[in-house]
């Protein structure tokens, strides 16, 4: 069989399994099957495919996706991010916008110290979207600010994603954590300003003076003091032992974990219930993951034997396209699958042919997989299947329609692109913190 026949057979049959709304995993697993009897050869193909499998989640690297998800699970349900975001709101004063300014600053902190961006965008929205639409915010300026800083979240170490992209990439997992960090601040600053601007040029979107209770000197600060800097050394811990070498991403994943945990207990907040809720949301979804990795990792190494992947990468290198083109050819195709496919299954389906080209054109592995997490975040956003305007839509009152919620996202979408643009044009944006912490 050729390679171009392999390929539309296995990739081709995944993505139509997808379409018709089968599960990823079993999307996956059932293509794998076929490829399996095909090119590894009846039971000894099926039974290679096994052991592949049983190996794929074996990985040390992929520890820390369980433990940054349970981090976010214990602030949630101990409401520790919600005493956060108390603070915060006591220390800035009154300016346009100001309780959504309030929700970027929190999500960032939020970002910092949790793993999931549905975690992050459910809380929020359940939390601020309320008070705002209370106080007479235009829904777009309540919902928009909450969606964007959601999916900050991905770029902002700890990130479950991050972590699953540098595992099934072979990209430096410690690099790509500390990679992020600096895009993720940008984009919180540029969402802060584009706030501002909005009110100032309409002021209908907020109330011209909201009731703002003032706090002065001590019992205004005290709050970031008691709450906001405990919270805060997490993220020091998590990246500050890592990026040093003391710590590999897993054991500050599980260092910063039990500082969590700590804390929780320190503030005498955390009750066996509220541990029970934690674990089991976090051996939820990290069970969900891993059985997804499972049916990747084998779809991949059914795709390289096939000589699918192979004949794709030599392909693209024997067209003579530059790194540059690859690079933007690479982004256009992860930007319009965002349209139609979750993020876990984009990974799935490029990474395989992605990777190689990013190895044989010599482009920085580092920088190329912060445009990917970009790309990704972008795609959380963009509609109509962005995962957080369903997060959004499940907590904001019945009235909100998925239009209001589409047209709430679209400027945050737009930032999102200039960032990636900023980063393809200028990559020290994303090499300049690992290189100053990590070194070469």
């Amino acid at each position: 069989m050729a390679w171009q026949e392999s390929l539309l057979l296995l990739l081709g049959g995944t993505t139509l399994l997808l379409f018709m709304g089968l599960p990823v995993a079993y999307s996956f697993f059932g293509i794998n099957i076929i490829g399996a009897i095909l090119f590894f050869g009846g039971e000894a193909g099926l039974l290679q495919l096994t052991r592949n499998g049983v190996v794929s989640v074996t990985y040390f690297s992929l520890t820390p996706i369980p433990l940054f998800l349970l981090m976010g699970e214990i602030l949630f349900h101990t409401e520790l991010a919600h005493k956060a975001i108390d603070a915060v709101e006591r220390v800035i004063p009154r300016m346009p916008g100001r309780l959504a300014i309030i929700t970027v600053v929190a999500g960032t902190i939020f970002s910092a110290i949790s793993g999931s961006t549905i975690a992050t965008t459910a809380m929020l929205g359940s939390l601020m979207l309320p008070m705002m639409l209370a106080r007479g915010y235009h829904p777009s300026l309540g919902m928009g600010p909450i969606m964007a800083i959601g999916g900050v979240d991905m770029l902002i170490p700890p990130s479950a994603l991050t972590v699953l992209l540098g595992s099934l990439s072979g990209i430096s997992i410690s690099k790509l954590l500390l990679a992020g960090v600096v895009p993720g601040l940008i984009l919180s600053a540029v969402f802060i300003g584009y706030i501002m601007i909005s009110v100032s040029l309409n002021p209908s979107l907020a109330p011209a003076s909201e009731e703002v209770k003032t706090y002065s000197g001590w019992e205004r600060w005290r709050p970031i003091i008691q709450y906001v800097l405990p919270l805060s050394s997490i993220f020091i811990a998590v990246v500050g032992l890592m990026s040093k070498g003391v710590a590999t991403p897993t054991e500050s994943a599980a260092l910063g974990a039990m500082a969590t945990v700590l804390l929780a207990m320190g503030y005498r907040v955390l009750t066996f219930a509220k541990l029970w809720k934690s674990l089991t949301g976090a051996v939820v979804v990290s069970g969900m993951i891993l059985f997804i990795i499972v049916g990747a990792t084998t779809f991949s190494q059914v795709l390289s034997f096939s000589g699918a992947t192979s004949g794709v990468v030599d392909l693209m290198s024997g067209s003579g396209i530059s790194a540059a083109s690859a690079v933007l050819i690479m982004m256009a195709v992860l930007i319009f699958l965002g349209l139609f496919v979750d993020q876990v299954s984009t990974m799935l389906l490029t990474l395989p042919f992605f990777m190689p080209v990013v190895q044989r054109l010599h482009i920085d592995d580092v920088w190329f997989g912060v445009l990917f997490l970009v790309c990704m975040q972008i795609g959380l956003l963009l509609p109509p299947h962005g995962l957080l305007l369903y997060t959004m839509k499940s907590v904001a009152p019945k009235h909100i329609t998925m239009g209001d919620i589409f047209r709430a996202v679209m400027p945050y979408v737009i930032f999102s692109l200039l960032l990636l643009a900023a980063i393809y044009f200028f990559p020290p944006i994303t090499t300049w913190l690992p290189q100053l912490l990590m070194g070469k």
